[in-house]
């Protein structure tokens, strides 16, 4: 069995073979409530957004990307969809829909990425597959993979203006 310290005073079990380092309201899953997913987010909360609805951010284990409670090796799998959108002024609240609905970065956006990437990679399995996805709104694709040492193996733009990349890695 495999166990995590989540804080001084919680150890869980790890018994799931994927994570999603920032599952936000998980928004692309066909079942949001994957048995097989430990969804993991930095929020734990109900947003009320800009046009009134309530969007809803109940993570399995609130817990920072850039710094996991996990042990080396944890996941087979590990989804990374971080942040995109970059807040300008660190100390302004955000009233943008996908702001509010999928978090921001700030100007420090290259050194928290780089450090979300490694722990990623740190927790996933030798031969483990990370699949990332990105949207190059704000920061170009080609920055954000020079963030990491990890080669990607196949990758995949969507949506109407293809500005959405998801990116398969597999690691050494």
């Amino acid at each position: 069995m495999n166990f995590a310290k989540i804080n001084h005073m919680k150890t869980i079990e790890i018994n799931k073979p994927i994570l999603d380092a920032c599952c936000a309201g998980r928004m692309f899953y066909f079942n949001k409530k994957d048995p097989r997913v430990l969804f993991q987010d930095i929020r734990d909360t109900g947003i009320n957004l800009v046009d009134g609805r309530v969007y809803s951010i109940h993570p399995d284990i609130k817990g920072d990307f850039t710094n996991m409670q996990f042990p080396d090796e944890s996941f087979s799998m590990v989804i990374f969809d971080p942040p995109h959108l970059i807040l300008e002024k660190e100390d302004k609240v955000p009233t943008g829909y996908q702001m509010q609905k999928y978090g921001w970065l700030h100007k420090d956006w290259q050194e928290v990425l780089r450090k979300g990437f490694a722990e990623c990679f740190r927790v996933l399995k030798h031969e483990g597959f990370l699949i990332f996805k990105w949207n190059d709104t704000d920061i170009p694709i080609s920055k954000i993979l020079a963030l990491t040492d990890e080669k990607p193996i196949l990758g995949h733009r969507s949506g109407k203006q293809q500005r959405t990349h998801w990116v398969l890695f597999m690691k050494k």
